[in-house]
């Protein structure tokens, strides 16, 4: 058994550290989520961490030392890359 860390509280995790959970979902929830998550431009893992903390925090559950969720894709005031030069299209 560990000793427990001295200190003046919790130590909060890097917030890049994410942990992972083996989820089994019924097929036809999980198509539903998934075509919910598309409509809403997430991936069915960012849908299912939305919901939950949406449900923790109408309870009153959410954790104070909760981040906000990671933002994924492009940073913003960036824009795409130039296409190649070629020929115009037909």
């Amino acid at each position: 058994m560990t000793a427990p860390s001295e200190g003046p509280g919790p130590q909060r995790r890097p917030q890049q550290q994410r942990k992972q959970v083996l989820l089994r979902l019924d097929p036809a929830v999980y198509e539903a989520l998934a075509r919910w998550a598309g409509d809403e431009l997430r991936s069915a893992n960012a849908q299912i961490e939305f919901l939950l903390r949406k449900a923790l925090a109408e309870t009153g559950r959410l954790p104070r030392e909760t981040g906000p969720i990671p933002r994924r894709g492009r940073p913003p005031g960036t824009s795409a890359p130039e296409p190649p030069p070629g020929p115009p299209p037909a």
